[in-house]
């Protein structure tokens, strides 16, 4: 088998050898474009130097860009799609053109790699009313050997390059014609893609291996003009003309996943060679490989831009290992599945792995404590739906009551052969928003994200943990803050020093003892100023109104709050600390979840 670095590295030789300076890749999160949030294709970060900018290292440059595709999340799971990838590629800016890059394209792909050129296919542009038919780009592929059967014309929808699509290209813009060079495995047709094959077919005979992009237009109020310096943009996958060098469709048999893969086979003890469990384990390897690199590349997991996609593959990446494992992947799994990405790419140059490994592993660790609990709980609650209740509502409440994705929700409906809701989704979502607003209006709800069940048994959690903290660590601690999701608790206090794992395990118990005890919880009513000379706690005590609410859990907990809380401590179910860590000087900070 032909390595994938070894494809690399004949890549930039080749062109390094004919002139090219060979830049390093950019960044996965683009620096200093607020319009994108990842860099998505190789040319991106040399859209300035295209447009017109002198670039520092000359007019011949070259590259392996590695690349993340949010928009392709959905398609991964067959042969050849992936969000996460290299694109080869070289550029001349006013320099070389057409002949020069064709020959050289085929010289590379047939003669360095020894491609069959009675494999390769191209495709050109066809013309229309204001651009003529590529004849120029046509005829450089005849005089290389490609004979006329093997040159397919498209329109702009295929073979045209621009920056917005045809019909929206703003004045001044530039673009022009691209050719495409396809490899085909010689598969047999599916006649449910039509009649014919060709070069665009989604059939899967066909993997485009590269794109040759001829930037010769600009457009103007008139229509376009030549460009006076015309540019090449040439892009091809690695994972693509890796497979087709080995000759195998499907790029996640190459030596870019295998070693991932194999990871993912142990921690499942599934075999990627059952046709069943290809869909999942490519899923995983992807997505736990674009991951890392966006980790590495200083993304963490939240609920917004960057971080929402990389929560959003390993949250997609859980599912697939709990369904393939039939229950929770321990996190150790996780971890390694992403080291082993560290280890494939070792010779790139892409991570420096003691430092990485450490960055991972903490995230992973933090990420998948958080939603394993959840997974294991919504997954449960989704395989008591009978298809009949496969709709908007219960998907609302598997978000609502488990903090279950929706994503994640809309996948498992697929995988039943339902279409969830999204509109209804959202306009259940909005609803339930605006009665909790209504609610909660006149309510203290101290750092709660809603009042779901889950959320309300946290926030009575945390009077017990203040207690607990009070008679483990000293009088001294006092709630400095909380934050309640369905997913954890957290809940800061003031403490000098980091608990030791004894006074952790003595917390533990004395809240889990007290959720045994089953203790009612009561809630009354009086002035402010005499629950406080009653002893009763109270975080910020100048929020509350002059009357307001003490819950007492017997004589363990007394507090002033304005949440809701359950009605005795036994629907709490048992509590565990997961990690801790400073907040401040003076200021520690503890998570806890539900354990079954």
């Amino acid at each position: 088998m032909v390595s994938a670095n070894d494809v690399r590295a004949k890549y930039l030789k080749f062109f390094k050898d004919r002139g090219h300076i060979e830049i390093p890749s950019a960044p996965l999160v683009p620096e200093n474009d607020p319009t994108t949030l990842f860099t998505g294709f190789g040319m991106q970060p040399m859209l300035p130097y295209l447009l017109g900018q002198p670039h520092p290292l000359g007019t011949r440059l070259v590259d392996s860009q590695k690349c993340f595709r949010s928009q392709d999340i959905e398609e991964v799971g067959d042969n050849c799609h992936t969000t996460f990838f290299e694109m080869l590629g070289n550029w001349s800016l006013g320099d070389y053109f057409k002949a020069e890059q064709q020959a050289w394209i085929w010289e590379f792909f047939t003669k360095e790699l020894g491609l069959d050129p009675k494999r390769l296919y191209v495709s050109v542009f066809e013309g229309n009313n204001q651009v003529p038919r590529d004849e120029e780009a046509a005829d450089n592929w005849k005089k290389l050997g490609v004979s006329s059967e093997h040159i397919f014309y498209y329109g702009v929808e295929k073979n045209w390059w621009a920056r917005s699509s045809y019909a929206s290209m703003p004045i001044g813009e530039p673009g022009g014609p691209d050719s495409e060079v396809f490899y085909d495995f010689g598969t047999p047709h599916d006649p449910k893609f039509g009649d014919s094959c060709h070069p665009n077919c989604d059939c899967g005979r066909f993997l485009e291996i590269g794109n040759n992009v001829f930037m010769t237009y600009q457009k103007t109020k008139d229509g376009f003009e030549p460009l006076a310096k015309k540019n090449i943009d040439f892009g091809g996958g690695l994972e693509r003309i890796t497979a087709a060098v080995n000759h195998d469709p499907d790029i996640f048999k190459t030596d870019l996943f295998s070693i991932i893969l194999k990871t993912v086979e142990d921690y499942t003890d599934k075999k990627y060679s059952d046709d069943q469990n290809k869909p999942a384990m490519r899923t995983i390897t992807d997505h736990l490989k674009a991951a890392t690199f966006l980790m590495v590349d200083g993304v963490t997991p939240s609920n917004k831009t960057q971080g929402y996609f990389l929560r959003r593959l390993l949250r997609r990446a859980a599912v697939k290992m709990h369904q393939l494992k039939g229950g929770l992947t321990p996190i150790p799994g996780f971890q390694a599945i992403c080291h082993s990405v560290l280890e494939t790419y070792r010779d790139a140059v892409y991570f420096e792995e003691s430092k990485d490994r450490e960055t991972v592993r903490s995230i992973i660790e933090e990420e998948m404590s958080k939603f394993s609990d959840t997974l294991d709980r919504g997954l449960r609650e989704f395989n008591k739906y009978q298809d009949n209740q496969l709709n908007a509502l219960n998907a609302f409440n598997l978000y609502q009551t488990y903090g279950f994705p929706y994503e994640v929700t809309e996948e498992l409906f697929k995988q039943k052969g339902k279409d969830l809701d999204k509109n209804e989704f959202d306009h259940i979502n909005e609803r339930h928003k605006k009665l909790s607003r209504t609610a909660s209006a006149s309510m203290f709800k101290g750092g709660l994200q809603d009042q779901s069940e889950i959320v309300t048994k946290y926030h009575t959690a945390t009077h017990l943990l203040h207690a607990a903290l009070r008679r483990v660590l000293g009088i001294h601690v006092s709630q400095k803050g909380s934050n309640i999701t369905v997913e954890r608790l957290r809940f800061d206090f003031s403490h000098p020093e980091k608990l030791t794992d004894d006074k952790i395990k003595q917390v533990e118990e004395i809240v889990n003892k007290k959720i045994g005890e089953d203790i009612k919880i009561e809630r009354v009513e009086m002035p402010k100023a005499q629950a406080l000379a009653e002893g009763a706690l109270a975080f910020f005590p100048e929020k509350y109104p002059e009357v307001t609410s003490v819950y007492s859990i017997g004589d363990f907990s007394q507090e002033l709050c304005g949440g809701p809380h359950v009605q005795s401590t036994g629907e709490i179910g048992r509590i565990k600390i997961t990690r801790q860590e400073a907040v401040s000087a003076g200021v520690r900070r503890i998570y806890a979840t539900a354990v079954s």
